[in-house]
């Protein structure tokens, strides 16, 4: 009969075998995956146990939710990921090779700058440095305190490297240096010493020689540099053009520079001398060259340059003259 007790019992037999099937399955999963067996028992029979073979983790399948699919984790991953798993992945790591960079010895924060070329400038250093030099009453180094610089600098005052030290300086007048110039013009420099300055000083020397827009730099702040500010003054004197024209040309002197100097000294009414007339006395030097018979008075050039060349040639005639004079005799 399909209900008798004999059915019922085989039935139950063969259910109970189903399970301890499926619990001796799982024990073994657990026993090959190193998972306490605590774990397991823990939970009812009814409830099969399955192994998800991917992460290891076993899971219970939770019929009380409205979808059948849905698996609960019945363990801590920390606690089910099988041993032998954990294993191999340090041995993995173990064997993988270690990257370039992790190979490299780590380098001292101190070493990291060695690579750069740019000097280390002490602001605190400049400042300690402009104080052995400035005014007891004024924060600026004046006359003697540019006179004691010079001394250190093994330089004489009036020195061609020492208008370059006030042109790097940006002074805005001669025997003055002011905190602000002198402080920044050092860091500009990029040195906080006195060897430091000996140094950049030959260094811009030599540059001056082959750079001409330098050098027209420096010449153009050698007309400001000579001009008296404190008064107001926008013409420069004489006497004083004729000396800065003498040490702006140290290094290369043009050719018609004596003979220009001198016409300015033999002419006494000529009491000063513009920024333009200056700034345009290097154009004249390029132009007229060794000769000034290539110039051109009809050009715009400032009217005493057209008295210095007709003074020349009268000189010139004169000494034709002379020599004409003796040859007859």
């Amino acid at each position: 009969m399909g209900h008798c007790l004999s059915c019922f019992k085989n039935q139950a037999n063969a259910d109970i075998t189903s399970i301890q099937r499926q619990k001796d399955e799982v024990t073994e999963i657990a026993r090959v995956s190193e998972v306490p067996a605590v774990m397991i028992s823990d939970y009812p029979q009814e409830e099969p146990l399955l192994h998800n073979t991917e992460n290891n983790v076993l899971y219970k399948s939770d019929t009380s939710l409205d979808n059948a699919n849905t698996m609960q984790c019945v363990a801590e991953p920390c606690l089910v990921e099988s041993l032998s798993s954990q294993s191999q992945k340090v041995q993995s790591n173990i064997d993988k090779p270690k990257s370039f960079y992790q190979m490299l010895p780590s380098i001292p924060r101190t070493m990291s700058s060695l690579g750069s070329c740019e000097p280390r400038i002490s602001e605190p250093k400049i400042n300690q440095l402009f104080d052995q030099y400035k005014d007891s009453l004024e924060d600026a180094i004046l006359a003697e305190g540019i006179e004691n610089l010079c001394n250190d600098l093994q330089l004489n005052p009036d020195d061609f490297k020492v208008l370059v030290l006030a042109w790097k300086l940006n002074a805005s007048q001669m025997c003055r240096f002011t905190n602000f110039e002198f402080v920044q013009g050092l860091k500009n420099m990029k040195t906080d010493s006195i060897k430091g300055i000996q140094l950049k000083l030959n260094e811009l020397t030599g540059e001056l020689t082959k750079d001409t827009e330098s050098f027209k730099d420096l010449y153009r702040f050698t007309f400001k540099f000579g001009l008296d500010v404190s008064t107001g003054q926008r013409i420069l004197p004489t006497d004083i053009a004729i000396l800065l024209w003498r040490l702006v040309f140290t290094n290369n002197e043009p050719p018609v520079l004596d003979r220009w100097l001198n016409y300015l000294e033999k002419h006494p009414n000529i009491r000063g001398i513009p920024k333009d007339t200056w700034n345009m006395f290097l154009n004249f030097c390029e132009f007229v060259g060794d000769d000034l018979s290539t110039y051109d008075d009809t050009e715009a050039w400032p009217s005493l340059f057209d008295d210095f060349v007709e003074y020349e040639n009268d000189q010139m005639n004169q000494n034709i003259t002379k020599n004409d004079i003796k040859g007859q005799d």
